[in-house]
């Protein structure tokens, strides 16, 4: 049996996103900037999803949906946005949050050069960065605060409205990666009343390389990639039409089937949670309640979470530990860190993320293969004997 449980890192491609793909690159291949025909067919296609993408979201249409290649770049392009509207009111500060996505993070920390000052806020020990921790740093010199809507690695929702609610108070901008919430959890953005939003279709049943940077009318884009004048002359360069047709199709359907999966991953996901937590010395990653449906994150005390990634792929499963961004890096995760916990739990961690497509048995498989594995890499460790023996004192009390 092969199992997929990494949704977090890539979905599969849906089949109408597909076929959107396809029939587009075979029937609509005009530059959609060129005033012949087949220009113009091209220019009503994109004109089309930019309406059908827009509306999901809850934006108005023409004036504030930005297409790019995806949740990297609309998230730098977000941050230095923010940068420029600091320049121009002499606003210094810019607000985030110390387990962003790197490509938020690292964004941020190229404008150190440049004079602003970055605050790194962290979340509580569920997971959540509360509005309080923000009200703490935010003042009148803040240009940007920079919140994630949900945790790559461990899948919590954080309160955006009212973190945006806080930036507001003090005329600072409010941007959100949605990139792992779009298409799995109600968005609006002006229900939410956020100023950018961060989205990439390929965490959503789209395909790879394309995505959206959701920009409120009245604030101007900042460019990072020069050329012609197309988005808007907001983001240069051709655009990706057979990409945007399908991210459009693979969003239309994850909104209309929203509510059904929800109930069905989550459902899944519980299911798992609690076979996994049957296992001595292990915890599950961030608040219950409060995550997204399908991203779950393990710590399993006295392994190495890298080895159990490797035993549970020679049967058959495929999960990760943590962000498909960080894949291979020795470094503890920065997410797990950002909890407070020690570099031995968070090289013990794992994330599971399941998608509408697994099935229960699957589940079931999952959960037996983990028990298995981790009681084998137990047998080995000489740390879990310690642990066993009273030598070692355990970090999980459970």
């Amino acid at each position: 049996m092969s199992i997929y449980a990494d949704n977090a890192a890539t979905t599969k491609m849906s089949r109408n996103a597909l076929d959107a793909y396809m029939k587009t690159s075979d029937n609509c291949y005009g530059n959609p900037s060129s005033v012949h025909s087949h220009g113009q067919k091209a220019s009503n296609l994109l004109f089309s999803a930019r309406k059908v993408i827009g509306t999901l979201i809850g934006a108005n249409v023409q004036e504030e949906v930005i297409f790019t290649s995806g949740g990297s770049e609309s998230d730098t392009q977000a941050i230095m946005t923010g940068a420029e509207y600091g320049k121009k009111y002499g606003k210094t500060k810019i607000i985030s949050s110390s387990f962003e996505h790197h490509a938020v993070i690292n964004a941020l920390n190229s404008l150190k050069n440049e004079g602003f000052e970055i605050v790194l806020i962290d979340p509580d020990k569920d997971g959540i960065v509360q509005p309080e921790s923000l009200e703490k740093v935010i003042d009148d010199n803040t240009a940007l605060v920079s919140i994630m809507m949900a945790n790559n690695e461990i899948g919590t929702i954080q309160p955006i409205r009212t973190l945006a609610e806080t930036a507001h108070r003090h005329n600072a901008l409010f941007h959100t990666d949605a990139v792992q919430a779009i298409g799995h959890i109600p968005f609006s953005a002006k229900e939410y009343g956020v100023d950018m939003m961060s989205a990439s279709a390929h965490k959503f049943n789209g395909p790879r390389g394309v995505g959206i940077l959701y920009v409120k009318a009245g604030l101007r884009a900042s460019k990072i990639i020069y050329g012609g004048h197309q988005e808007n002359d907001s983001r240069a360069g051709t655009e990706n039409l057979p990409g945007i047709a399908a991210m459009a199709a693979a969003l239309k359907d994850s909104v209309l089937d929203m509510k059904q999966n929800i109930e069905y991953v989550s459902s899944l996901r519980d299911k798992l949670t609690e076979e996994i937590l049957t296992i001595p010395n292990t915890i599950l990653v961030g608040d219950r309640k409060r995550r997204v449906p399908g991203i779950m994150n393990f710590v399993f005390e006295g392994i190495e979470g890298e080895a159990l990634l490797l035993m549970l792929d020679s049967r058959g499963i495929s999960a990760s530990s943590g962000s498909a961004c960080t894949a291979g890096s020795l470094d503890p995760s920065h997410v797990l860190k950002s909890l407070g916990m020690t570099d031995n739990l968070t090289h013990g961690s794992i994330r599971i993320s399941l998608s509408h497509e697994n099935t229960e048995d699957e589940i079931i498989e999952i959960g037996k293969a983990v028990k298995e594995c981790v009681s084998k890499l137990r047998d080995m460790s000489e740390t879990w004997q310690e642990i066993q023996s009273g030598i070692r004192k355990s970090e999980i009390d459970n």
